[in-house]
């Protein structure tokens, strides 16, 4: 049976009639989930093509997930859901509270009728290149969160720039890409500078910077604030084996040394603010309620995620600093 049919003079792009073609077939049921496609040739020859049209079609068939390719095997039938007009690649460093409420905002915004599959890379850049590179071809956007990891760039050119954003850590190797992006080392020392008072009355204030996973920008905004204003400060890459001591202000990154350290507070019969004050990057639900409130330094993940998804549906080339501030709670 004959799956694709083009017609001379209709107006129509002929490879628009491929992608039909195709699309009417899986809606007929003529063509299911597994199913492999005609050859590039095969339409050619029958339809009296270029292949570079065939390949136009089948390209945006493969980028939307109706299709994918098999090395050495051909095309085959990847969903049976040819609604989808848009296929986004998302590569996340990890997953925690703070980047459900980003995912939950950037699907929201992008509509109907788009998918998008996550996948994490853990701060492995073999993970990071495997992924790229498996995918790659697959997608008709692709959002990476590059982290901390080094040479990037280098992976991330594997793609078709016009269609990469970068999002939440970028840097100079990265410019020529769209991008929603924290400034780490201004919003941290703006965050502080704004709870000066608070910090004035502590004796130290400690940094827990694990430099494996946390923006370099966060340390040198840390170490320019303090040195601008004449604070005692302390960085440390663990809590392990750490004794609190009376009138220590600490600043934590992620949620796990956040409870932690919370932990050990009460262990040692220090009084919260009181004893030992805390700052935590990155608000969440649960920072507005735990211990009565913990002061975060945070930037708007709602917003980045409203942000990003725009400039995808508008093909916009930008790169956005998105928006951060202190919210001082019970803690300090």
């Amino acid at each position: 049976m004959r799956i694709v049919t083009v017609k001379e003079k209709s107006g129509i792009p002929k490879y628009k009639q491929i992608v039909a073609s195709i699309e009417g077939a899986i809606v007929a049921g003529t063509l299911k989930k597994g199913d492999k496609l005609p050859s590039l040739n095969s339409i050619k020859n029958q339809n009296s093509l270029s292949r570079d049209t065939v390949l136009t079609a089948f390209n945006e068939l493969k980028t939307r997930g109706v299709i994918k390719s098999i090395v050495g095997k051909g095309y085959y039938v990847n969903s049976e859901d040819v609604d989808i007009n848009r296929k986004v690649f998302l590569l996340f460093d990890e997953f925690n509270s703070f980047k459900e409420d980003l995912y939950n905002s950037f699907m929201s915004s992008l509509g109907e009728n788009v998918q998008v599959d996550i996948f994490f890379h853990h701060f492995n850049p073999d993970m990071f290149s495997k992924l790229i590179n498996d995918n790659a071809g697959d997608y008709s956007s692709y959002v990476i969160m590059p982290a901390n990891l080094k040479n990037t760039d280098q992976i991330i050119e594997r793609l078709p720039q016009e269609k990469v954003y970068i999002l939440d850590q970028t840097n100079e190797a990265l410019k020529n890409y769209p991008s929603v992006f924290q400034n780490f080392k201004k919003d941290i020392y703006t965050g502080l500078e704004a709870a000066l008072k608070q910090i004035s009355t502590y004796k130290k204030v400690v940094l827990l910077y694990p430099a494996a996973r946390q923006p370099q920008g966060i340390l040198d905004g840390f170490n320019l604030f303090c040195s601008h204003h004449g604070i005692q400060n302390e960085v440390i890459d663990s809590l392990a084996h750490r004794e609190l001591s009376h009138g220590e202000l600490y600043i934590i990154l992620d949620d796990k040394n956040l409870i932690r350290i919370i932990k050990r507070i009460k262990e040692q019969h220090f009084f919260l603010a009181k004893d030992i004050g805390l700052i935590s990057y990155n608000d969440s639900l649960l920072k507005e309620i735990v211990e009565g409130g913990i002061t975060t330094i945070s930037t708007d993940f709602n917003l980045m995620g409203q942000r990003l998804a725009q400039m995808i549906l508008n093909k916009e080339f930008a790169q956005v600093e998105n928006p951060n501030r202190l919210i001082i709670r019970k803690s300090i």
